[in-house]
This record gives structure tokens, C-alpha cells and sequence, in this order.
């Protein structure tokens, strides 16, 4: 799934941290880094942070519940 304009990018690693299964960043490359590690969370920051907000990327959810959170985070904030 794209996940666009994340502008309150702390509330967001609140919502991957309270997914129950792995949550994947896709990178331009192809590379996947797991997001609930906090270092892939820095590392993904340092990459795609610009400006206070993160513009797109791609993740990968495996658990229908945790796509249903990051579904109504997109919707909701």
C-alpha cells in the first residue's frame, strides 16, 4: 500500500509500533526494512523526512487488522 503526507510522523510509528505483524517499508531499490525495528525508523526517517512530513512510500502489512490501522490512520490522522 502507498501511504501519502504523513505529517504527524510521531503518531505514525505509534500506529506501526501497535501493528501485532511485520510492517515493511519498500525502498526505491527494492530493499525491505521492518519498520517496528526503531533502527529501520531512524534510518527510514534519515531518508525520506523532508520538510516535517514524509511525501509517499510504500508499505507492506501482512495482518488485515494492521492495514486496517494504518487504513483509518491515513483517513483519520
Amino acid at each position: 500500500m502507498k501511504v501519502q503526507n504523513i505529517t504527524n510522523i510521531e503518531k505514525f510509528f505509534k500506529v506501526i509500533d501497535s501493528c501485532s505483524g511485520k510492517v515493511e517499508l519498500v525502498t526505491g531499490e527494492g530493499d525491505r526494512l521492518n519498520l517496528k525495528s526503531k533502527l529501520s525508523q531512524y534510518v527510514s526517517l534519515a531518508n525520506i523526512f523532508s520538510n516535517g512530513e514524509i511525501p509517499e512510500m510504500e508499505l507492506i502489512a501482512y495482518e488485515k487488522e494492521d492495514i486496517d490501522k494504518l487504513v483509518d490512520f491515513m483517513i483519520n490522522g
